[in-house]
This record gives structure tokens, sequence and C-alpha cells, in this order.
């Protein structure tokens, strides 16, 4: 993993507050380049091992409600790039009464088996296929489509120097963010305008903590509090 030359940055990104993160980073290039290694093996291993789960899990989502099995999805990640992330569908695909890119947890499109695999989070296996491609890393900020980034201040696109992540501290302290949001009047509203300002403060924190062995430690700590 390498961070590009600040003068290659997007416009939006060469800003005070994101040079400051930037120079963070550059004096860890060592640790982006292990990530990236242990990013390729991991993913590849766990491929492997979870081919047949995946395979149950495919067959549940085609058998559950009609649409594909594969959920793709414009998100952003480093650098701006635009990319298509893969979840297992959870939710109808005939259903055009809601426009938000967020949910909660009472949705009404959100199928039988996708309340099962949002819950523990097994939709999310297919982004193995995005970590091997570059595209994410176990580690990092949660990937948001682009009219989300659009909102974005100056100082958020400094979550963007680094490769969108399949866990962070702040999927662990928002993990049952569906919930929080289902009281929401307006979803949408919410989340922009309470949950992400707060969500990225834990990203840009995550920043300036950054190390080989801080990801682990927040890998560890995503099994303990999701999936225990």
């Amino acid at each position: 993993m390498l961070l590009p030359k600040y003068e290659t940055l997007p416009d939006a990104f060469k800003n005070d507050e994101v040079r400051r993160y930037y120079d963070i980073l550059n004096k860890k290039k060592a640790s982006l380049f292990f990530k990236r290694l242990f990013d390729i093996l991991f993913a590849v291993i766990l491929t492997v091992i979870l081919l047949l789960p995946m395979g149950i899990i495919a067959t549940a989502v085609k058998t559950d409600s009609q649409g594909p099995v594969f959920f793709r999805q414009r998100r952003v990640t480093a650098g701006g790039k635009v990319f298509r992330i893969f979840k297992f569908r959870t939710m109808c695909v005939n259903d055009n009464a809601k426009n938000a890119q967020v949910t909660s947890g009472s949705d009404s499109r959100i199928t039988r088996v996708g309340h099962m695999l949002r819950k523990l989070r097994l939709d999310e296996l297919p982004q193995l296929f995005n970590v091997i491609t570059g595209d994410m890393t176990f580690v990092g900020t949660r990937p948001e489509v682009e009219r989300y980034v659009e909102k974005y201040t100056p100082e958020m696109y400094a979550t963007l120097l680094m490769p969108a992540g399949i866990t962070s501290m702040t999927s662990i302290q928002y993990r049952n963010e569906e919930e929080i949001l289902e009281k929401a009047d307006d979803v949408e509203k919410a989340y922009i305008e309470e949950i992400l300002p707060e969500k990225m403060k834990y990203n840009l924190e995550y920043i300036e903590k950054f190390n080989v062995f801080y990801d682990f430690y927040i890998m560890l700590l995503t099994v303990v509090k999701v999936f225990l």
C-alpha cells in the first residue's frame, strides 16, 4: 500500500487539515507496506476457507427472494477513486419506495435472510474480493457513497488517504447504527447531520493511531463485539 505524492491528490484534498494527516501517514510507510501485504495474504486465505459458507449464504439469498445474489454499489475509496463494493444482497430489488442510501433496522426492503446477515455482518464477506483487488483493506474508514462524500468537510477528506475498510473502530462504536436511525423521522438527514460527523471523529483518530498492531487490535475487537 503506497501513499501517493501529495501533489497528485485531488484538489479537494489539498488543504491544511488533510496535509496534517498526510504527513502523519508519510512517516508510517513501512506500516502501510505490511498492511497491504497482510491484506493480500489474509484475504486469499479467508476466501479459500469461507468458500463453502459463502456458497450456502448465496443459496439462501437466492431462494429467499427474487434478485441477484450480490449487491454492488458505487463507493469511494483512497484518493477519491470510485469502485463497486460487493455484498450479499439483503434487500428486495423491486422496492423503490425509498431513495436513501442508509437504512434503519425496520426498513421494509430488508429480506428475512437479510436481517440475519446484517445482524452478523455476514453480508460483507464478499468484500474479501475488494480487499484482494486493493480497493479495500481490512481496517479502515467504511466506504461511503458519492453523495455523502460530497458533504465532507475539508478535514474529512483525510479519511480517503487510505483505502476503505471492512471494519474500524467506527464500525464497532456504531454497530447498532440501524437501530439508532430507526428512531429518526428523516433517516438520511439524521445520518448526514448527526451520525456522519461523529463517525468521522473516530476515523480521523484512527489515522493518528495507525500501525499494524492497532489494526490487529481492531480486528480482534470486531470479532468480540460484533460476532460474540
